[in-house]
């Protein structure tokens, strides 16, 4: 008992180490959502150009995913969190300096690249220092302590924006990051165990080693997961939340504020059962995923079925069933974890993380566009027709990813049969869990 003691207490260290590099990663990102305004005077930019900050932050993003998969499976998760938290702040003390928009793209860049790694390194510590029915709800007590980040963003760093101004507020953020880097420098280390593991990504040539991570159906399921789930809530908390519910619902920045905190700890909450239920019930993973994506589309078609303001509870309301999402996307990431051998777990991981952001892509760049089709030339606020008009969009990312995860589902079952596990039916779950087997 006195050997495992330090180890689980250095599982611990690590974890909350890496839990914190992952918070700051989220602030990161989340933080010009609540700047979307002070953005459109301070660069002079329209709806597409605004979508254009969060646009190449999250392509920056989703195409390192893949790349820093491999990094992190070769060189491990501190190297790749560390380096990922300074190009993050570097990233920020470049927003805080510049007014020109081109300087503005390039930090915007920088962010997303240097956010890249950080969650799948935090998810990969998770696999590493803890036994495998511990890991899916440990998953997503990281993202659910991320999702404070985003609370973060809501409350301390609108407050700090609007009280300091944008330049103190984002070269704050930047220190920030510098102590993050700290962090995971001296906090983030691989057990002594995993020296004993293959590193194949270290012999394979790049693109060898990306194609036998991405080709297993079920790493493929995590990818399409990852797509569907987050897209209407990351879209929403990013950037076209705040300008929507002032804009269109008359609600003031703080009122606005407040309901993304109602999105984020919706997430928060959901987080540990989503865990709790992949755990319990690891064959019926995609259940949860669709159940959320329905949700979430019910609660669009509501929201947009009105031409007049809702009142708060409805607007809350709306919040709570998209704030899901965030978290169910997770599932996607236990997806890889289940279906890749450890010494891939990095570059699927980031494979499947793409999912989320590509479509968060999407979807940003639709309403931005769809908002400047329909307003007049020259407009930098848009009306509530306008908004329903431009989210009514989402419906087409909503229905590649029900497609793509209906699919891949029914090879990665056709495959887990050819080698003799088969899914079986409800009610024998059931039972067996009544069982207690």
């Amino acid at each position: 008992m006195s050997a495992r003691a330090p180890s689980a207490r250095v599982a611990w260290i690590v974890f909350a180490a890496g839990v914190f590099v992952y918070f700051t990663a989220v602030v990161h990102r989340t933080a010009l959502g609540v700047a979307g305004v002070e953005a459109v005077d301070r660069f002079g930019i329209q709806a597409t150009g605004l979508a254009l900050f969060t646009v190449v932050q999250l392509g920056a993003y989703a195409m390192m995913q893949v790349p820093a998969g491999h990094l992190l499976d070769r060189f491990g998760p501190r190297a790749v969190m560390v380096a990922g938290s300074l190009v993050m702040a570097s990233g920020q003390l470049l927003l805080a300096v510049t007014d020109h928009v081109s300087l503005a793209l390039v930090a915007r860049v920088l962010i997303g690249a240097g956010d890249a790694p950080i969650f799948i390194a935090a998810a990969r510590l998770v696999a590493e220092w803890f036994p495998p029915r511990r890991v899916p709800i440990l998953v997503q007590v990281t993202g659910l302590i991320g999702q404070a980040g985003q609370l973060a963003t809501a409350v301390p760093v609108a407050l700090l924006l609007h009280s300091r101004g944008w330049s103190a507020t984002f070269s704050i953020l930047a220190g920030f990051g510098v102590v993050a880097a700290m962090v995971a420098f001296f906090g983030v280390r691989m057990p002594l165990s995993a020296a004993e593991s293959p590193v194949i990504a270290q012999r394979e040539k790049f693109w060898r080693s990306v194609r036998a991570a991405t080709t297993p159906a079920g790493t493929q399921l995590g990818f399409w997961s990852h797509f569907l789930a987050p897209f209407g809530s990351n879209s929403f908390a990013l950037l076209w939340g705040v300008p929507f519910l002032v804009m269109a619902q008359d609600l003031t920045p703080a009122q606005a504020s407040s309901l993304l905190v109602v999105l984020t700890v919706a997430a928060m909450i959901a987080g540990p059962a989503a865990g709790f239920f992949t755990s319990r019930f690891p064959m019926r993973r995609s259940w949860i995923v669709l159940g959320s994506a329905t949700a979430s589309a019910v609660a669009w078609a509501v929201l947009l079925s009105f031409n007049t303001p809702r009142p708060m509870w409805q607007l809350a309301l709306f919040c709570v069933v998209i704030g899901v999402g965030g978290p169910i996307s997770l599932v996607g990431i236990d997806f890889a974890r289940t279906f890749s051998p450890a010494e891939r777990l990095g570059t699927a991981t980031g494979f499947v993380n793409i999912g989320g952001f590509l479509s968060t892509i999407v979807a940003v760049l639709l309403i931005g566009l769809v908002l400047q089709l329909t307003s007049p030339p020259g407009a930098t606020e848009y009306t509530l027709n306008e908004f329903r008009l431009a989210f009514a969009a989402l419906v087409i990312p909503w229905a590649v990813g029900l497609v793509g995860v209906i699919r891949s589902r029914k090879r990665t079952r056709a495959h887990m049969a050819s080698t003799g596990v088969h899914v079986p039916r409800v009610r024998d779950t059931l039972r067996r869990q009544s069982r207690g087997q």
